[in-house]
């Protein structure tokens, strides 16, 4: 079993190293560095035990304005991409379910993450590589309020894709692999 404490720090080295010095979310770097991220670590496939995680999750943001974003970090048992894949669709129908649609937004980052049609070596899968599977969960009203202000913020993804496939594969992968230590 990998210790919650060990998961938390190699995904903070891996946002302060890959999604804020890469740039791939312009917004990250205020939470992260204002120290409003939560981190919950989930060392079990138990479905059940990341339903009441991120309906815990939810509340806790509900109740707690300081907190801006949250990441539940799955280490076990979601090493398969597939069926991370699955959960992260059962999630995205709980928040649905559970009425938080226009309140929160998934986003999600795995280990192994493809985008549907690129090579598994193309290096802007690196764009969604994590240290783990993990469950992004993001204020709704943050991201639109960013959005309005950032210049040409739909392009931020494509934009992310040309900067990984210039620095390329080998590039990516040793800055991905360093927020491993």
């Amino acid at each position: 079993m990998i210790a919650a404490e060990i998961s938390i720090e190699q995904t903070k080295k891996w946002i302060q190293s890959v999604v804020i010095d890469c740039n791939f979310c312009p917004f990250a770097a205020k939470p992260f560095l204002q120290k409003k991220i939560d981190y919950t670590v989930i060392n079990t496939p138990s479905e059940l035990i990341i339903i009441e995680s991120l309906i815990g999750q939810w509340q806790k943001m509900n109740s707690d304005a300081a907190i801006e974003t949250a990441f539940i970090l799955l280490p076990i048992g979601y090493e398969d991409f597939e069926t991370y894949l699955d959960l992260i669709q059962s999630m995205e129908d709980l928040l649905s379910d559970e009425g938080y649609d226009g309140i929160y937004q998934l986003a999600s980052f795995h280990p192994n993450y493809c985008f549907e049609g690129l090579s598994d070596t193309d290096p802007a899968n690196y764009t969604n590589r994590s240290p783990y599977p993990m469950i992004h969960i993001i204020r709704e009203e943050s991201v639109s309020k960013v959005l309005s202000t950032y210049p040409d913020a739909d392009n931020i993804p494509i934009r992310n894709i040309e900067f990984a496939r210039q620095k390329g594969l080998q590039y990516m992968h040793a800055l991905f692999q360093a927020s491993l230590f």
